[in-house]
């Protein structure tokens, strides 16, 4: 679950605290927010019980080092071949919007990749989808883990599974729904389901 940079960091925490059974990482995204202000609602998160291991902090190294989060997602701007030699022990997430990018991040130290926009997003308006075909491509052409994002909904995730992805990326799918934790649960349920199969 990624946040969407239009919540308050009290809203996150009382969202996470009731969801986090359901989801296996929490990807801090906040850009316009000060190292400070990411520093003092990791803190908040843990005193809600949130495990700091489940904590993927957006492109700041320092913030994720010094406390210890489970790791850094980069954008795909940054070298993550540069990352990983500076930083060998971080595990290192890395957004991919192409097969280059993705074969690059994948032989450069990358932990997983975050791909997409798959489908229609209202978070990409205007920006023609990638599709599924491309996510298959990505995934066979590379060895590390691929995590599709965007227009990710219950319904659809059996079948970008099925493409090769081995997990999904949703913000306001559940964040924004009227109902956080059944959302939650929902896409829990569809990727337990496929992992059976």
């Amino acid at each position: 679950m990624i946040s969407t940079g239009k919540q308050s960091p009290g809203t996150l925490a009382w969202i996470l605290e009731k969801i986090h059974p359901y989801v296996d990482f929490f990807h801090l995204r906040e850009k316009r927010w000060m190292n400070q202000e990411m520093v003092a609602t990791i803190q908040l998160l843990i005193s809600k019980g949130i495990p700091l291991e489940k904590i993927m902090i957006n492109s700041r190294i320092e913030v994720a080092q010094s406390m210890h989060t489970h790791g850094v997602q980069l954008t795909h701007t940054a070298d993550v071949g540069m990352v990983r030699k500076a930083y060998g022990s971080l595990y290192i997430g890395c957004s991919v919007h192409s097969l280059e990018g993705a074969v690059y991040a994948d032989g450069h130290g990358a932990d997983f990749l975050l791909y997409g926009h798959i489908f229609e997003t209202q978070s990409k308006p205007g920006l023609k989808p990638r599709g599924l075909s491309s996510l298959k491509n990505v995934a066979q052409n590379t060895e590390t883990p691929v995590i599709a994002i965007g227009g990710i909904t219950p319904k659809n995730t059996p079948v970008v599974v099925e493409k090769g992805a081995t997990g999904v990326a949703v913000l306001s799918g559940i964040l924004l729904s009227d109902d956080p934790v059944k959302a939650a649960q929902k896409y829990r349920k569809t990727l337990d389901v496929k992992s059976l199969d």
